[in-house]
């Protein structure tokens, strides 16, 4: 059994070093003054001597763990200062604190039981000890002495490779995540890697210190950005430019469907995609989004025509025109005397569609005009309606501004803006900063996000594929915005495909209402390998912390004591006992979770190793002589 430790109290050691001192002294006086031979005087100074320094160092221990409760104040550190932590690419730097330990949790459990304030020691005895001390203002939010459990704290680094399986960074709002992004990116930038940050909500300041570290580590154009906002000052982004299979774009559209229960809406949604994109594909014109959206909403009638027309030449050779059967097709179309399935038809499209289903030989026609052929057949008004829940979301990726952005056109003269892809993007080393603009247009934010991340899975498994292993860091804000099938399975077999992902969200709620269940919210966040948690105010989310931290051993005092008279004139009776008992408890308890200073983190990382740590607010050197710097 581990020994019982109670700090919380008034240091007794330090009265009894000063008993020893005062023998010592004695025995000094009663030597030389000769009661007492010198022989006999001089041991027992020495042994005095050595009481008092043994009972002041616990005195002294126990004060310093007092006067360490006030805690650490916020610390801003510029660029500069952080470089010179993160020298090594085979160590990530998670700020300052020390690892935590069963000791550090019977300390907290016992802070349970008393004020405070009542044994908080004054922090100049941490200073005259040589102890570095910065201690939390009263007006910062959270509880400093969850931090001040450890009187000296350190550099925390773990291995690079023990963030290949993903990492979930969880808080509250204003609790320190973007700060703690700000650091992570900040490294993934300087260790070489390919950048992609994805920001449901554009903080202007994470920004910041992303383009601050493309100019300290990176060449001049690495930076890219992309606001829907702001389209102007950023790059065109086409996600359907890189495919293996045609299928992989009807895919990725799929993905950023709403779902439906019976998922007969999502899976027509797929095939209508597809017939378009094998469309093109025959045609030999590259899909994106609008084109997509045309020929979805205006019907699929004129790629149908061109394909027919490409097939016929290639089949029944130049003069397919003068064939009789072909000639008496056009002249009843241009009679009227076929059917049209829809306005959109031309008279030659009916006469080639008739002809390719009652004079082309069954071995002779290939599945992507039977594909075509079905589409243009089939009931205008039930295809627009089983496509009601696919064009919402095309007409938002292709209206105005933004559709010029997402479906860029190579050959525009009067548009200068880079056009970028996740290959090109990978192959220059690039960084890119995506900001959605979720906050005025949800909706809008979230199908981009949702096609970002269906883009970038396809681009794993390709990489996986062809075994290219240059790390990707994929950080993404606010997950619960714009997680979809594709980011689950990017979690799932992301890191095979050199793809290393951070995901930040606020509650458990947001990710349940998200996926429709706690059940699924929880399976997701099973495949996240590490956990750092900052300030959680929502009792789910604080369980589903402490379960991922563990539990430990913690001992109970328990004193009983009574009293009691006989029956005979005098006689009475006292007892007094006390029990050490020791229960197994959450290595963190849940609620100290909601009272963590702003910055400051509980982190299970390298496979169950608990920290605690606190980030430092990053700044350019130009600000550095403004703000308090942390200890080199």
């Amino acid at each position: 059994m581990r020994p019982y430790e109670m700090p919380w109290r008034p240091a007794y050691e330090g009265y009894a070093s000063a008993l020893w001192v005062a023998a010592t002294l004695y025995f000094a006086g009663v030597g030389v003054a000769g009661p007492l031979p010198l022989a006999f005087a001089a041991p027992l100074a020495a042994m005095s001597v050595a009481m008092s320094i043994w009972r002041l160092n616990h005195a002294l221990r126990i004060l310093v763990l007092r006067a360490s409760l006030v805690g650490r104040a916020i610390q801003a550190v510029s660029t500069t200062a952080f470089a010179r932590w993160t020298e090594d690419p085979g160590q990530v730097f998670l700020g300052w604190g020390f690892e935590w330990q069963p000791v550090h949790s019977q300390r907290l459990y016992e802070l349970a039981k008393i004020d405070v304030r009542r044994y908080t020691a004054s922090p100049s005895l941490l200073r005259l000890l040589g102890y570095h001390v910065d201690p939390q203002p009263e007006a910062e939010i959270g509880m400093p002495y969850l931090h001040g459990v450890e009187p000296r704290e350190e550099r925390l680094y773990r291995p690079l490779q023990n963030f290949e399986g993903g990492t979930l960074l969880v808080g509250t709002t204003q609790s320190g995540k973007g700060v703690a992004l700000a650091n992570l990116i900040t490294q993934a930038i300087r260790r070489g890697d390919v950048v992609i940050v994805i920001d449901p909500k554009n903080s202007r300041r994470l920004q910041r210190v992303v383009e601050q570290a493309c100019r300290d580590y990176r060449e001049q154009d690495t930076f890219l950005t992309f606001h829907p906002a702001f389209p102007e000052a950023g790059v065109r982004l086409d996600f359907t430019f890189n495919w293996q299979k045609p299928t992989e774009v009807a895919s990725r559209i799929q993905s950023v469907m709403p779902p439906d229960t019976a998922g007969a809406f999502s899976a027509f949604g797929w095939d209508a995609v597809n017939v378009v994109v094998q469309g093109l594909v025959e045609l030999e014109e590259r899909p994106n989004l609008a084109k997509l959206t045309q020929y979805i909403e205006g019907g699929i009638e004129p790629v149908l025509e061109a394909c027919l027309r490409r097939f016929f030449d290639a089949t029944l050779g130049r003069d397919w025109r003068e064939r009789p059967e072909m000639k008496k097709l056009l002249h009843d179309a241009q009679r009227g005397q076929l059917r049209r399935p829809s306005e959109a038809a031309s008279t030659d499209l009916l006469a080639f569609v008739a002809y390719y289903e009652h004079h082309i030989r069954q071995s002779q026609r290939t599945k992507i005009l039977d594909a075509q052929v079905r589409t243009f057949r089939h009931n205008r008004e039930h295809y627009q309606k089983i496509t009601a829940n696919l064009l919402p979301v095309l007409s938002m990726l292709t209206s105005g501004d933004l559709g010029r952005t997402l479906s860029p056109e190579p050959f525009d003269v009067n548009d200068t803006r880079p056009i970028m892809n996740f290959e090109k993007i990978e192959q220059g080393g690039h960084v890119l900063y995506m900001c959605l603009d979720s906050l005025p247009d949800p909706s809008v934010a979230t199908a981009i996000g949702a096609l970002a991340l269906a883009d970038l899975a396809a681009r794993a498994g390709m990489r996986y594929n062809l075994g290219i292993h240059r790390r990707i860091a994929l950080f993404v804000d606010e997950v619960a915005n714009v997680i979809n099938q594709p980011l689950i399975e990017i979690l799932n077999k992301g890191a095979e495909g050199g793809i290393y992902t951070t995901c930040a969200m606020q509650t458990l709620a947001d990710l349940a209402k998200r996926l429709g269940s706690e059940a699924a919210a929880r399976m997701v966040l099973g495949n996240l390998n590490n956990l750092i948690a900052l300030r959680s105010k929502d009792r789910p989310t604080q369980d589903f912390i402490v379960e991922t931290f563990g539990r430990t051993s913690i001992h109970t005092i328990r004193i009983r004591q009574g009293s009691g008279a006989d029956t005979h004139l005098g006689d009475f009776s006292a007892n007094q006992s006390a029990d050490l008992a020791e229960a197994f408890e959450e290595m963190v308890p849940a609620e100290m979770l909601g009272k963590l200073p702003n910055l400051q983190y509980f982190a299970s990382v390298s496979g169950g190793r608990i920290v605690k740590g606190r980030f430092q607010i990053l700044v350019p050197p130009e600000e550095s002589p403004t703000v308090r710097q942390a200890a080199a």
